[in-house]
């Protein structure tokens, strides 16, 4: 019997000039597809001109200069409706996607489409639903009582995923995918009864229930964060009075 962590699946990534989702851009993208685990992975990468300067720090993460964008990059506006069309095509295909944060990656593909397109995410997506796995919020209700960070690089060598080039956006999704099949092995008995879109709705229960326990934790420590119970997408922003 083939399990949902054996099958289909597509992994999509950013690099960013920053960690805003309503203000900043991305510079690079991937998307990553396989059919079945441990076959050959088609990788289709976008490198982004954004437009506004690259800041110092955001370069040091993932090495793209300003230099670099301004003579390599596209325009971001079809380049993010070629990302919507893409993750869109994959949704339409019933392959789950496969998302490590997916509140950062997607919710600031949708605000780049607001600004570059004037639609959404959800626009392109039409009557199709959003069926996502983010390794994140898999391990961390699976596994909540560890210790320790659970960035991409951290969960990468818990479950023994090769991780080669971080900060790459092809490479970052490429691990993001096999943690993925990795998390769903380990916890096969709890897992393979479920369907992707039926762990999709119990993901975001899950991330709602972390967020108000970090946020709980902030407020014990005095620390002034707001996390974000949405999931995978933040709502938009009110406009402004």
């Amino acid at each position: 019997m083939s399990h949902w962590y054996d099958g289909p699946l597509a992994a999509f990534d950013t690099e960013t000039t920053g960690v805003d989702v309503e203000e900043d851009r991305i510079v690079s993208a991937a998307l990553v597809v396989q059919d079945a685990a441990g076959g050959r992975m088609r990788v289709t990468r976008w490198l982004v001109n954004p437009g506004i300067p690259v800041p110092v720090g955001a370069t040091e993460i993932h090495g793209l200069t300003d230099d670099h964008l301004q003579r390599n990059g596209r325009w971001p506006a079809p380049v993010v409706e070629e990302i919507a069309r893409a993750l869109a095509e994959q949704c339409a295909a019933g392959r789950p996607l496969v998302v490590m944060n997916a509140p950062f990656d997607l919710t600031l593909l949708d605000r780049e489409l607001k600004r570059h397109r004037a639609s959404s995410l959800a626009g392109y997506l039409g009557k199709t639903p959003l069926c996502v796995l983010d390794p994140r919020v898999l391990d961390k209700h699976l596994d909540r009582y560890r210790k320790g960070r659970r960035t991409l690089t951290d969960l990468c060598a818990l479950y023994e995923v090769v991780l080669d080039g971080a900060h790459d956006a092809a490479a970052d999704a490429a691990a993001s995918l096999e943690l993925v099949r990795a998390v769903g092995r380990r916890f096969s008995s709890r897992l393979e009864r479920l369907s992707p879109a039926e762990l999709h709705a119990l993901q975001a229960v899950w991330h709602a229930a972390q967020a108000r326990g970090l946020q709980a934790w902030f407020a014990k420590s005095g620390t002034p964060e707001t996390v974000d119970p949405a999931w995978p997408l933040r709502p938009e922003l009110p406009a402004a009075a």
